[in-house]
């Protein structure tokens, strides 16, 4: 299994309306940038992803999980990028801040630091533990 960050506007798509559409998950879609994209391509079936909400909060709120790999991304008119459809999987009790990740010493290596403006990432197994144990789990 392999873990990621996904990073969406929570004005444009939050982890609320994605928790709301249920089972079936939504199509993760509109990713411009090649490495973002092509991070998109190597996810497979089960990878679990944090859910950032980017801009206003700057904050991992929850995780999501794929549940169909990547196929191509009907909003792209020359068919050049691709899209994955994700689905709710857990919401944190204790989101975990931007500030809180850069002054965690353990985590400081990450793209969410290195490469801020990029939407989709890999995240390694050591790193997914520590922030997932500060996002304290909430099971509802």
């Amino acid at each position: 299994m392999n873990y990621w960050l996904l990073k969406s506007e929570p004005d444009v798509w939050s982890i609320e309306q994605q928790k709301k559409v249920g089972e079936k998950g939504a199509t993760w879609d509109g990713v411009r940038n090649y490495q973002a994209a092509n991070n998109l391509k190597k996810m497979k079936l089960g990878d679990l992803c944090f859910f950032y909400h980017s801009n206003i909060g700057k904050e991992i709120v929850g995780t999501v999980k794929v549940v169909k790999e990547a196929f191509v991304d009907k909003t792209d008119k020359k068919g050049r990028f691709v899209a994955v459809q994700v689905r709710f999987h857990e919401l944190f009790k204790y989101p975990v801040t931007l500030e809180k990740i850069k002054k965690t010493k353990t985590i400081s290596h990450l793209p969410l630091i290195r490469q801020s403006r990029l939407s989709v990432m890999p995240i390694d197994f050591k790193s997914w533990k520590i922030i997932y144990k500060m996002g304290k789990i909430n099971s509802n």
